[in-house]
């Protein structure tokens, strides 16, 4: 980790590292790894199977499609974590969890301790009593379910990484985007003005940087409105927000 100890070490526990340790090596991942501002290992369950074939699952009692996670290894393979950081928080990631948000994923970053360890689940889930023992929290990083829990720790790692200082090569993209704020982001434009047909808003090549600001914060508002409601529901909007609000309904015919 850099001098400081503003990096964060992440530990996964799970059934395939291969799969976790060969995303890493790409993009923001790949040069928060590269700058030391994150630390990723990985524990595989098979290690602490005690029979010939390393079984890690078994069918589910009561009956049912599917197979369960085993406790035990689970168990020794989070106390192997644990020893390698031991202050982490530790979080499974579940489809029963708690939403994953921008709140949650600045916890994560700028926690006391600064360490996590990531149980992915695999096939139907895992043994009840593991989470019951061994776990602080379960987290679900959207409302579908996945083959496994190892594209959810990447997520998690992910988000983490791009709120460490040093990992974006502009730390105020961290800032700007969405859910930062409560909001959905605004929209985006690049090179050339013009493109099939349609136009880069005026708003945004007129160098009045008030008016940008003021645009965007009424495209975020008008956004996260049509597509999230329920974020508005939670946040008290000011007296200009909900001007912005109004403008951008009305401006949509929606008012």
């Amino acid at each position: 980790m850099p001098e400081g100890g503003t990096g964060v070490k992440i530990v996964v526990v799970t059934l395939f590292p291969e799969f976790v340790e060969q995303a890493l090596r790409f993009g923001v991942l790949g040069r928060a790894l590269e700058r030391g501002v994150l630390s990723v290992e990985t524990v595989n369950p098979r290690q602490f199977a005690t029979d010939v074939h390393r079984t890690v699952d078994d069918r589910p009692y009561g009956g049912g499609p599917g197979m369960v996670l085993k406790a035990e290894p689970l168990r020794l393979a989070m106390d192997a974590a644990a020893r390698r950081v031991p202050s982490a928080r530790r979080v499974y990631l579940a489809a029963d969890g708690a939403p994953l948000t921008q709140r949650k994923v600045a916890q994560f970053a700028r926690g006391s301790e600064l360490e996590l360890v990531l149980v992915a689940g695999r096939y139907e889930g895992v043994d009840e009593r593991f989470v019951e023992a061994c776990v602080d929290e379960s987290v679900s990083v959207c409302d579908a379910v996945l083959s496994g829990g190892e594209l959810a720790a990447l997520v998690v790692i992910d988000a983490v990484a791009r709120l460490l200082p040093g990992t974006l090569g502009d730390a105020e993209s961290a800032v700007q985007e969405s859910f930062t704020d409560g909001l959905l982001d605004w929209p985006h434009y690049t090179r050339p003005e013009a493109w099939c047909g349609r136009e880069v808003p005026p708003v945004l090549i007129g160098g009045n940087h008030a008016a940008i600001a003021r645009w965007r914060l009424k495209q975020a508002l008008g956004r996260t409105w049509q597509r999230r409601p329920e974020l508005l529901a939670g946040r008290e909007l000011n007296e200009e927000e909900r001007r912005l609000l109004d403008e951008y309904l009305s401006e949509k015919g929606e008012l």
